[in-house]
């Protein structure tokens, strides 16, 4: 026993001082891949090794090769960082290595995933009736989001998808707007409905959905239909108008589907919340928890209106399930059946900061944002787009500029930032997330990016 507390001991010791040291380090620095490859080890040795030496070759080998993510000068992807609370719990949730298929699995999973999904539905807005599944992510959650209201729709049209498959099935047809996430695309191939079936709407300025072109789209056609609506544009933050868009939507007939990776967090600050409004309308809707609750990777939320249809569309049965007669939650509700307990975080997460918490995280990453442009603008920075949640599109002029200076800032190490293509033109793509990010960060960051700059 002894062993085992003093292994996990050295672990987490060497976990919080990597954490502790995350505001001094540089965000990121050139590897060498096949030299940090070849640390790692080439042959697999034949003997074994005792875990302490393994845990501290782990630990060496990979400093070199660790981006702070996690820091509050990592603005790249819309990627949180982890509070304190919610990292524990990781460690917790690891130890108890506790298998959230079912209740009889695990007492306590169940448990905190009946709370933590009330929290976060009475936290966005979402009906509370709605079912919640803990999935790993956004691509996830559209995935399930997405096979639900196939199911819906081609029940609708007296198709059984589930026992007869796709081929053979009333053509589909999926309207979603031309700034639409990458990860719907995919989910559609994975489903076999193929992205073939989108018909494609026109998006405004800053990246939403013209409304006018989605009334133009769906009286143009007919048949079984999804809607795949967005709340937090990956560029410009922008949200769909939700409510005049599913009203339309609705209609025809067609099942709603919200993509809000990180959007729908708008929903939990009331100085954003209008950005959202009329999410409720919605028939399924997709969130991340790793991204604006500050928890560990990887989390994200599957949540739809009608729990039983979610479990239909998703569950399996087998004779040695114990446990799984009730329907509507946990792994009925998710991809995986063996599924680590990622709700532990997510319920310390939301514990830990509370109501006022989550909205004042929200509220201060888009105020950091709004900093982040004004300083940058004043500097002779482009800003392309209204900073209206917390993603901020820098442009340098040319497109070859914009990339040097991209490419030179992530190599510098203060911050780090990617690269986007918005309307044909090369963008610095800034996004806010992290909890522990400060103006004093903010200003370290766009002085740095100033000083690159004018370097190129």
């Amino acid at each position: 026993m002894h062993e085992e507390h003093s292994l996990f001991s050295r672990a987490a010791e060497l976990a919080a001082e990597y954490v502790a040291g995350l505001g001094d380090r540089p965000v990121a620095q050139p590897v060498d891949l096949a030299v940090l490859r070849k640390a790692f080890g080439e042959e697999l040795p034949r003997g074994s090794s005792s875990p302490d030496i393994v845990i501290e070759e782990l630990a060496r080998v990979a400093e070199t090769g660790l981006v702070a993510t996690a820091g509050p000068r990592y603005f790249g992807l819309v990627i949180g960082g982890a509070l304190r609370s919610a990292v524990a719990a990781d460690i917790l949730a690891a130890g108890w290595d506790q298998n959230s298929f079912n209740p009889a699995l695990s007492p306590a999973a169940a448990s905190a995933e009946d709370v933590a999904g009330r929290w976060l539905r009475d936290l966005l807005g979402i009906p509370a009736t709605a079912s919640t599944g803990f999935v790993t992510g956004g691509q996830a959650a559209n995935t399930v989001g997405l096979a639900v209201a196939r199911h819906h729709v081609l029940a609708q049209a007296g198709w059984d998808v589930e026992l007869d498959g796709m081929a053979g099935a009333p053509s589909l047809r999926v309207v979603a707007s031309a700034e639409r996430h990458a990860t719907i695309d995919r989910s559609l191939r994975l489903l076999g409905i193929g992205t073939r079936a989108i018909e494609v709407v026109a998006a405004g300025p800053q990246g939403a959905i013209d409304v006018e072109d989605l009334a133009r789209v769906l009286a143009a056609g007919e048949g079984p239909t999804i809607v795949c609506l967005q709340a937090g544009n990956v560029n410009t933050g922008a949200c769909d108008d939700l409510r005049a868009a599913c009203t339309l939507a609705k209609g025809h007939g067609a099942w709603v589907h919200v993509d809000g990776a990180f959007g729908l967090w708008a929903g939990a600050n009331p100085a954003t919340a209008a950005l959202v409004d009329g999410l409720e309308l919605a028939d399924s809707w997709a969130c991340d928890g790793h991204k604006w609750l500050n928890v560990p990777y990887d989390s994200g939320f599957a949540f739809c209106a009608d729990p039983a249809l979610h479990a239909k569309a998703i569950a399996y049965r087998a004779p040695y399930l114990a446990g799984s007669a009730e329907l509507s939650r946990m792994g009925d509700l998710t991809l995986e059946a063996s599924r680590r307990a990622r709700v532990f975080a997510v319920w310390a997460a939301l514990r830990e900061l509370g109501r006022d918490g989550v909205a004042d995280l929200v509220d201060r990453s888009c105020r950091l944002a709004r900093l982040f442009a004004a300083i940058l603008a004043e500097g002779g920075a482009e800003i392309a787009n209204d900073v209206v949640l917390n993603q901020v599109l820098v442009g340098f002029g040319d497109d070859d500029r914009t990339d040097a200076i991209i490419d030179a800032i992530q190599r510098d190490g203060t911050c780090w930032l990617g690269g986007t293509t918005w309307r044909g033109r090369r963008y610095m793509r800034i996004s806010v997330s992290n909890w522990s990010t400060t103006e004093s960060d903010v200003e370290r960051s766009a002085a740095a990016i100033l000083r690159v700059a004018a370097a190129n």
